[in-house]
């Protein structure tokens, strides 16, 4: 081993999220979802944007999923992604863009010597500073960034089951915004990977052969999410991330009862690294 090597291994790690939430959400929140702050978002959220962050807090205490939302073909858009919008769009959250431009101003200063002809200091040399602006523009510079819910200086973004890229553009709508200062902090919304025994235990008991491949290790669990988050692809963008824990899914005893298992599956495996994860290493 190297000293190079060994330097490596006790160098001490930078964090960025918040070792402690305190006491700033209701009793029962924990038990609904997996809770990681980033940046002080957790904080920034609760006394900053205290009304926006108590609302969506409430409703998402009373958000609940259905069994039959998982089974269903969601097409371009899941029955849980609906629910929330009929949740969150008569408050005031809606799907927010943003555009811009980018104008430069190129300041140039100029340098001329000139001989004084007349007065006091006559036959003096004296330097004169001039100064000329260039207007310059990049269209596009910054180009429809979306993010689902905006309200007040809040971002909220749900991925239920996307491709795992899709985080990436998430997180950089969020700096985005958040670099323009348009937002304070944003909240972030998937699933835990607590929700991997309850989706083989449905993928047990309907006739869905590309279930499994449909929620896999690709898509949008939790620790996809957390892995991009801790290699700073948030920026410096306060983000809360929320885990979508079994809790959340009311049904799901009952649906059991009335779906026996019809066949043998292996259980879901959501901790496979995928190459963007790996290429982190």
């Amino acid at each position: 081993m190297n000293l190079l090597s060994c330097v490596h291994d006790t160098a001490p790690i930078i964090e960025a999220r918040d070792a402690d939430l305190g006491d700033l959400f209701p009793p029962g929140f924990l038990d609904l979802y997996e809770v990681h702050s980033y940046r002080n978002a957790a904080r920034i959220l609760a006394h900053a944007c205290t009304a926006e962050f108590q609302e969506i807090v409430a409703r998402l205490m009373e958000f609940r999923i259905r069994t039959e939302d998982i089974v269903a073909s969601g097409g371009n858009k899941s029955q849980i992604a609906k629910s929330m919008e009929l949740m969150l769009n008569p408050l005031g959250w809606h799907e927010t863009r943003i555009r811009g431009d980018l104008f430069i101003t190129k300041m140039i200063v100029t340098h001329e010597e000139k001989r004084r002809i007349s007065g006091k200091n006559r036959g003096q040399t004296v330097v004169e500073h001039r100064q000329r602006d260039e207007i310059y523009k990049v269209k596009g510079f910054i180009d429809g960034h979306k993010i689902d819910f905006v309200k007040g200086r809040v971002s909220f973004d749900l991925e239920w089951n996307s491709k795992d890229q899709t985080f990436d553009r998430d997180l950089y709508a969020a700096r985005t915004f958040y670099e323009c200062g348009i937002i304070s902090a944003g909240v972030l919304l998937t699933r835990s990977a607590e929700l991997a025994p309850l989706f083989t235990e449905v993928a047990r008991r309907v006739e869905m052969k590309n279930f499994q491949n449909k929620y896999g290790a690709s898509t949008t669990w939790m620790k996809k999410l957390l892995y991009r988050l801790d290699a700073g692809r948030g920026g410096g963008c306060p983000i809360l991330a929320l885990g979508i824990r079994p809790a959340l899914v009311s049904d799901f005893e009952d649906w059991k009862e009335r779906h026996p298992v019809i066949r043998q599956v292996a259980a879901l495996d959501v901790d496979a690294a995928s190459e963007d994860e790996d290429d982190l290493g």
